[in-house]
Parts: structure tokens; C-alpha cells; sequence
């Protein structure tokens, strides 16, 4: 694990991250991977670290605890990186098949100090990567905790989960008044699209350059207005570029189309 990425930054937290977590969990920790855009080998200082340590026994209330506050302390620490982590404490049986996906794991959003039960990490998609994908920072390989996962069921997520994007979205952000969420919309739905058509996972950068020659001309200057802008990072006080938003629904209500044709 000495250099898991071409970041020494990085590197440095998270041989940090994985020690704290044997001291933390003992014998329960299994492994610890990567996944998303560093598995996938397309990251750069836009994407959050996806990591996932992978426990043999559910979280007792001292390791709860423990987490807890190394998640909390991470983020006040000097650096970038300290402020991009982002994963989940995954059980290995609930782990190994989609049978687990709906129990919560205990996970640290983007950036944040205090950590939630959540689903976040428990997917379909992130098996796929972790599977094929993963960067081994401790334990196994991860095939040996991850079952290939049936036929079709990725392509079976993107329909559910295509129809429903903007709804959920607007549950944490507003496509409407931040750039930053405009641009995650449109990056999301080629995403969603790409997976649905290959039954694979594309990073964002991958999954635009894929859409401007599959979608068409007609959405060409929306998919790469996404592409272009996201150097301009997290800006909160930026409105969207006049247009883009009718533009990004319009794009999800075809993405939506297709799912359920």
C-alpha cells in the first residue's frame, strides 16, 4: 500500500486512515480498498477519495465511538486531502452480494466531521468497482469479498435510479441556483446512461467524453459545458449559465425516456 495513488499527500492520510483503523477495530478489519474515480483510474483534485474498510463483525458502541472521532479529526487537519475523504465501514457478509444492499453502514460524507448510518456506499455500482477495480490499501484482493453480480443487475439499478435523479437530488441541492449541482446533474445522467447501455462504470470525466459521441449533436454543448466548468470546483455562490438548467431536465426527462422504453 505504499503508494496507492500518485498523490504522496494522500498516500501519507491514508496509511494514516488504515492504521487508525486496525488500532480502532482490531481483528474485525478485513480490508481496506479505494474504489470510485481512484479505482477507476480517472481522479483528480475534483474527486472525493471513495474509500471502504471492510469489518468482520458489526460495529460495537466503543468502535463506533472510535470512528467517530477520527472521522471528526480527520478534516482539521493541514492539507487537501484531510477534507476529501469520503467511505463506509461495510460488514463483509452484507458486503458480499447484492442480498446486503439496503443495510446501513456507518459512512462519512465529502468533507463532514460526523458520520450517519447510511446506504450511501451500499450499492450495486460500488461492488462493481470494488470488485474489478479496487485498490488493495489492506487485506485481500477484493474478488475475494465481492460475488460478480448477477446479469444485469446494474443495468437494473440505472432504471430505478434514472427515473427518479432530479427528485433526489432535490432533496440535498438546488440544480436551480448552484452551478456545482447543474453540472453534477448532467455528469450523473451520462453516467446513469453509460452504465445502462454497457452494464459497466465510467468515471465523470470518462462518461462525458462517452456522451458527447453517443447522445447526439443535439446535447453535445450541455454535456461539454458539464465537462469544461468542472475545474471551477464546489461554487456554491455561482448561478447556473442561463439556459443549462431547462437544458440538464431536459436531458433527464430523455435519460428517463430511455430507461423505460
Amino acid at each position: 500500500m505504499s503508494h496507492p495513488t500518485a498523490d504522496d499527500e494522500l498516500n501519507a492520510l491514508l496509511r494514516d486512515l488504515v492504521a487508525c483503523g486496525r488500532s480502532i477495530l482490531g481483528p474485525s478489519l478485513v480490508g481496506a480498498y479505494l474504489q470510485g474515480s481512484f479505482a477507476l483510474g480517472d481522479a483528480d483534485r475534483f474527486s472525493d477519495c471513495d474509500f471502504l474498510i471492510a469489518v468482520r463483525e458489526p460495529l460495537d458502541c466503543d468502535q463506533e465511538q472510535q470512528l467517530r472521532a477520527l472521522h471528526a479529526e480527520i478534516p482539521t487537519r493541514p492539507g487537501f486531502w484531510s477534507k476529501h475523504l469520503e467511505g463506509s465501514y461495510p460488514v463483509t457478509a452484507e458486503l458480499r452480494t447484492v442480498e446486503g444492499i439496503g443495510r446501513p453502514w456507518l459512512y462519512v460524507d465529502h468533507g463532514w466531521q460526523e458520520m450517519s448510518w447510511n446506504t450511501h456506499c451500499n450499492t450495486e455500482v460500488a461492488r462493481w468497482i470494488l470488485r474489478g477495480h479496487g485498490v488493495v490499501l489492506a487485506g485481500p484482493h477484493p474478488a475475494e469479498l465481492v460475488d460478480p453480480l448477477p446479469v444485469g443487475a446494474m443495468q437494473a439499478r440505472m432504471r430505478r435510479d434514472i427515473v427518479h435523479l432530479l427528485d433526489e437530488l432535490a432533496t440535498w441541492i438546488d440544480i436551480e441556483a448552484i452551478a456545482w449541482a447543474q453540472r453534477y446533474a448532467v455528469t450523473t445522467v451520462c453516467r446513469q446512461l453509460f452504465t445502462l447501455e454497457t452494464g459497466r462504470v465510467a468515471s465523470k470525466r470518462a462518461a462525458l467524453d462517452w456522451a458527447v459521441g453517443r447522445l447526439g449533436p443535439a446535447w453535445a454543448p450541455l454535456v461539454r459545458q458539464a465537462g469544461d466548468d468542472r475545474g471551477l470546483g464546489w461554487d456554491p455562490g455561482s448561478a447556473p449559465r442561463p439556459d443549462s438548467v431547462e437544458a440538464t431536465r431536459a436531458l433527464a426527462a430523455e435519460a428517463a425516456r430511455i430507461a423505460t422504453q
